[in-house]
């Protein structure tokens, strides 16, 4: 999944009918557009960076990544992903539990 006009792409790189592991990297100035998440996940950031989350309700907030130290989000989150002013890519690997 890559959307050249949205500065982000989104690799999937396991599907197994249990869990989907995707990499996605938003470049400087990139977004993953407004989105809603219908199963539990883990992000495993591949960077230490920050990036900006606008959720659906409206409020945002950063979101410090640091390499290597995973969190996990309920199904039903809803938002944007974006990396306004960035000088480097953000990377890091989502897994849902389907």
């Amino acid at each position: 999944m890559s959307d050249e006009n949205t500065g982000s792409t989104g690799e999937v790189q396991l599907d197994n009918g249990v869990f989907r592991a995707t990499k996605w990297t938003i470049e400087p100035d990139g977004v993953i557009p407004m989105h809603k998440h219908e199963y539990e996940y883990v992000v495993v950031p591949m960077v230490t960076d920050t990036m900006v989350v606008k959720n659906s309700d409206g409020t945002q907030i950063n979101a410090e990544l640091e390499a290597g130290i995973s969190y996990t989000r309920a199904a039903g989150a809803e938002h944007e992903v974006s990396n306004p002013g960035g000088t480097a890519d953000v990377v890091f690997v989502e897994i849902e539990r389907l």
